[in-house]
């Protein structure tokens, strides 16, 4: 049966653009030359048809912090405004540099959003402060992010693009953090200290987020490190967890039709389970566990309602431990995983006291 995340055909990509950025979903640094040698192609073809995804607005690579790893609180955040504010608050969202993922969702009512936390000592004026005194906003509700079970680095492409295990295996990057099997259902707690950043590791993580394949050159520049002290200190962000490579591109577009977010009340006592189980879901693009009621958060990417519907009937249901599900549609997506919008996003600007 043919499964309900897969590549859509209803693009200018080919066959070699998606094996090319499959091969960057693994690795964001990965050499042009590397990724041409397991594609079969030269490091110039790859060089070219990569400036051409770029330069169309189609595909960024982007260097991220992991606010969990660096010791800071990502947020998920709901915002309930009046049907004619939505779009003009989320909007106004998407331009702040403290917001990922900004989405439209519950028909263009409410919005969703992950909030970078301030931090320690440092007021976080989106929350506390700007969004409840909003005017048409109805309500707001902030959840911690906890835990990680699938997402940053991972994302549907790497379960359903179109390379192999052994270009996988041969792309997969040597100073990645190790990732915890997803088979097993117990947290493994980080027991190492938060990773400290200096100001010249944030001016490091600015460049990189605007462009993820940034040169050692152009980051000396930026930091005013030697170009061997750039390589260094970006393997060893790497390999801490603190930094993680990440591809910006219309996942509906690429990926499915339907996007939508899922909010779970698990027991406690099988939260592991439940987050593990959903992690393995190839409709999965991100889960997490959180705080309040609706303790785990899932993004997913169906082909249509009917794959959707199938996935919350079928893998969804079969999972035991899930008390309660709310399931939003994603209308729109305002912003992706950066801290800046993407060149392929509607840039335009509205007025908003947020």
């Amino acid at each position: 049966m043919e499964s309900d995340v897969s590549w859509s055909s209803g693009d200018d990509l080919d066959r070699l653009d998606r094996r090319i950025m499959h091969a960057l979903q693994i690795d964001g640094r990965a050499p042009f030359a590397r990724i041409g040698e397991v594609l079969g192609v030269s490091d110039q073809t790859v060089a070219r048809r990569y400036a051409r995804l770029r330069g169309a607005g189609t595909l960024r690579v982007l260097g991220l912090v992991d606010p969990l790893r660096v010791g800071l609180t990502a947020w998920l955040v709901r915002v309930r405004c009046t049907p004619d504010a939505a779009a003009s608050v989320g909007e106004a969202l998407a331009r702040r540099t403290d917001t990922r993922w900004v989405s439209l969702i519950s028909g263009g009512t409410e919005i969703s959003c992950i909030v970078q936390g301030a931090a320690p000592g440092q007021d976080d004026t989106l929350l506390l402060q700007q969004l409840p005194r909003t005017p048409r906003v109805v309500q707001v509700s902030a959840h911690a992010l906890l835990h990680v079970f699938f997402g940053r680095d991972l994302s549907p492409l790497t379960r359903t693009g179109p390379l192999g295990p052994a270009e996988t295996a041969a792309l997969a990057p040597p100073d990645a953090p190790a990732r915890r099997s997803t088979e097993t259902t117990e947290i493994t707690e980080i027991t190492e200290a938060p990773v400290r950043l200096s100001r010249d590791d944030q001016r490091l993580f600015d460049a990189l987020a605007m462009d993820g394949r940034t040169s050692a050159a152009e980051l000396a520049t930026a930091t005013g490190w030697s170009q061997t002290t750039v390589r260094r200190r970006l393997a060893e962000l790497r390999s801490s967890g603190a930094l993680y490579y990440d591809l910006d591109f219309d996942h509906a577009t690429l990926l499915g039709h339907l996007q939508a977010s899922l909010w779970l009340e698990v027991e406690p006592a099988r939260l592991a389970e439940v987050g593990a189980a959903l992690a393995e879901h190839e409709e999965v693009a991100f889960a997490g566990a959180t705080t309040g009621t609706a303790n785990l958060y899932a993004a997913v990417v169906c082909r249509d309602a009917g794959a959707l519907y199938r996935y919350l009937t079928g893998p969804v249901a079969a999972i035991p431990g899930i008390r309660r599900l709310e399931t939003a549609p994603i209308h729109r997506t305002l912003k992706g995983a950066g801290p800046h919008r993407g060149t392929h996003r509607d840039a335009r600007r509205t007025d908003s006291p947020a």
